[in-house]
């Protein structure tokens, strides 16, 4: 798991294949404007998902993970807190839908952080996370890269 300020995108780049054009997506696009939606970059390989999630309470979490796919989780305005768990240590699986390269786990997260406008957390496939966690509705970018 990485979180960090997209000012410091480019210490990034080269940590993985197809993170450059991930980047480059985020700092090019309008995203404040932009419509809700996905955005393909690499086709499949490499794509991006504008948000606007009404957040729910930790109670309500439930961590989630992928097998295919890297998250880099951007917030564009809204204050969201995700939280964090490796995925060995998930112990309360809850399945796993390969269609949608997405499992579930009823565990507590083992660590929450705030992702404030400006910043981001990428979690890769043996991160388990809980996104949208907060108060009201937050806009964000989720993009999705082939791992």
């Amino acid at each position: 798991m990485i979180i960090d300020s997209l000012d410091n995108a480019s210490a990034y780049a080269n940590a993985h294949p197809r993170f450059k054009a991930a980047f480059q997506f985020l700092l090019d696009t309008p995203l404040a404007t932009a419509e809700c939606g996905r955005y393909d970059i690499d086709g499949d390989n490499i794509y991006a998902m504008i948000q606007e999630p009404t957040l729910k309470p930790k109670t309500e979490a439930k961590l989630e993970a992928h097998r295919k796919y890297i998250d880099i989780q951007f917030v564009i305005s809204g204050e969201e807190t995700m939280g964090w768990s490796p995925v060995q240590g998930c112990g309360n699986d809850l399945g796993f839908n390969k269609a949608k390269d997405c499992g579930f786990f009823g565990d507590v997260p083992m660590a929450w952080f705030p992702v404030r406008p400006g910043s981001f957390a990428v979690f890769f496939p043996h991160d388990a996370h809980a996104p949208c966690i907060g108060m009201g509705t937050a806009r964000k970018v989720v993009v999705k890269i082939l791992a």
